[in-house]
């Protein structure tokens, strides 16, 4: 009995150790897109467990409990393998035929559970067994004239080689086919080997299918992983390398993208050691969209860097320059013009968070809001400028909405009131420390498990 049955056992052997592999390699790539690949090692685990099971030489050497359970799954196996294949072929389908197996996949899983049923409660299920042949045929049916007409595959499947698939599929429905109508028709039943050897073709052609979508999977993941670096270091470049040294004024100065690459933008205009003009803007979005907005940015300045003691010129002339070429994306900034020489300070927005000024000989904290409309709306638009008198031991800070925008576990933002307070428990350390000591909590503030949800940028002026 054994001799006659090695193939059964072999080939179960091999398409259950397949089967494990498969799931095992989508475990370790997960991140590669992975699911066809569990599918696919699900269906093959079922069809090696499946003919294993249906192995008499093999029931008597299973402990006595697995003897008892061999009935029951080998009739759920015999069911949940239609779906385990729909739900495989589901993740290379698109539009139409999409629809149609998920179809198939609740009437298969319906199929099974009252086949199930049936078998527990009266041992026999053969209306379900013929309910689930049926649903098997015209899967096959369908998903052959899928594969096998180029007209639909180009439109309803997602296939790096159609020709293999293509022939894999067409050995197991004509495998299935001459299995069927020669047991009905002449009473001959195929070798069992030839029922193997035909899985065996589709599952082969769909396994290289499958190996070829995750690992074009991962490779458009590793080209789009490359553009971004080499965007972000573009991004790094168009930002200041370091601050202003200037005798007259301390400045610190944190830029902490969301993501790779930011919409978040800065930029000095140094003049000398008494004049200093300070950009920050704040691109709507994020990721590469708005860094290309920022970008614009830096280049538009070189515009209107002749401007740099006028505010309004600049952000007039950045608002013209936006309004033309940004295409809609809006863009809030801000910008201040420091002349410690007449100890003044020009400061205009552009629909940006306030500029706050820490006042050390009254022991204050103002805000100061001088605010147009954002780039974008209006070509046209003017800016008014707000005159700020500066002295020794003042301190300004500039920031974008990525400070006061986080929210703790209860939904609160971490907003004005939190930012005010740690500037002024802070108030006597350098603008470094206060930088870091901010930034330090808005993590604390935010949950653990949420990430960072916007851009920071946080510029720190210290007058000396």
């Amino acid at each position: 009995m054994l001799r006659g049955q090695v193939t059964d056992i072999v080939a179960g052997t091999i398409f259950l150790s397949i089967g494990a592999a498969a799931c095992a390699i989508a475990a370790i790539r997960w991140r590669s897109g992975a699911r066809i690949l569990v599918w696919w090692g699900i269906w093959s685990g079922m069809y090696g467990v499946q003919t294993l099971i249906r192995t008499p030489a093999v029931l008597p050497v299973l402990p006595d409990a697995l003897k008892h359970a061999a009935p029951y799954a080998g009739t759920a196996i015999g069911y949940l393998i239609l779906v385990a294949a729909l739900l495989a072929w589901r993740e290379l389908s698109l539009g139409p035929l999409r629809f149609v197996l998920q179809l198939g996949i609740i009437a298969a899983s319906a199929v099974a559970v009252a086949g199930m049923a049936a078998f527990v409660l009266t041992g026999s299920d053969e209306i379900w067994t013929l309910c689930n042949s049926l649903l098997a045929l015209f899967a096959v049916l369908a998903l052959l004239t899928a594969v096998m007409v180029p007209r639909f595959a180009r439109k309803f499947l997602v296939l790096p080689d159609r020709g293999i698939l293509a022939a894999g599929t067409l050995i197991f429905a004509f495998e299935a086919l001459c299995s069927n109508l020669s047991g009905v028709l002449l009473h001959y039943r195929v070798p069992p080997i030839a029922d193997s050897l035909s899985f065996a073709a589709l599952l082969l052609s769909l396994g290289y299918v499958a190996l070829e979508t995750m690992f074009g999977n991962e490779r458009r993941l590793l080209s789009i992983e490359t553009e971004l670096e080499t965007a972000r270091q573009i991004q790094s470049s168009i930002l200041p390398a370091s601050v202003p040294e200037n005798k007259n004024i301390r400045i610190a100065a944190s830029y902490h993208p969301m993501t790779a690459v930011a919409g978040d933008f800065y930029q000095f205009v140094q003049i000398d050691e008494n004049h200093l003009g300070i950009l920050v803007a704040d691109v709507s979005g994020h990721g590469i969209p708005a860094a290309l907005i920022a970008s614009m940015i830096k280049v538009a300045m070189q515009s209107v860097a002749a401007f740099a003691h006028d505010p309004a010129q600049v952000l007039g002339g950045l608002n013209r320059i936006l309004s033309s070429e940004a295409r809609g994306q809006l863009t809030s900034a801000a910008y201040v013009w420091i002349d410690t020489e007449n100890r003044t300070a020009l400061y205009s927005a552009a629909g940006h968070p306030p500029l706050l000024c820490w006042r050390n000989g009254r022991d204050e904290l103002q805000r100061i809001e001088s605010n147009g409309l954002l780039f974008g709306i209006k070509p046209d638009a003017e800016y008014p400028v707000c005159t700020v008198p500066v002295e020794p031991g003042d301190r300004l800070l500039l920031y974008t909405d990525g400070i006061t925008e986080p929210e703790n576990a209860a939904g609160e933002a971490f907003g004005d009131w939190q930012l005010e307070r740690v500037v002024r428990e802070n108030r006597l350390q350098p603008a470094s420390e206060l930088s870091r000591q901010l930034l330090s909590e808005i993590r604390k503030w935010r949950p653990a498990s949420v990430s960072q949800q916007d851009d920071i940028t946080l510029i720190i002026v210290d007058i000396v």
